[in-house]
């Protein structure tokens, strides 16, 4: 796993931003900001989400059939 501030470095390593990195996995920029800054700690819903695609959390992200 990785911390919040490794999951922006590896962003930012790949020339991407953060609102192109949501857009490219569909999410909110404004809730990835707010995940990778701490402001949302990523514990259910979309956040939880957004937290596991990031690798700062460890977890399973179910898609609806």
């Amino acid at each position: 796993m990785k911390t919040r501030e490794q999951a922006l470095i590896d962003i930012r390593r790949r020339g991407e931003t953060v609102c192109g990195w949501a857009r490219d996995h569909g999410f909110n920029p404004r809730l990835v900001r707010a995940v990778i800054y701490g402001y949302v700690k990523g514990k259910w819903g979309e956040s939880h989400k957004i937290a596991v695609a990031l690798g700062i959390k460890d977890g399973v992200i179910e898609t609806e059939n």
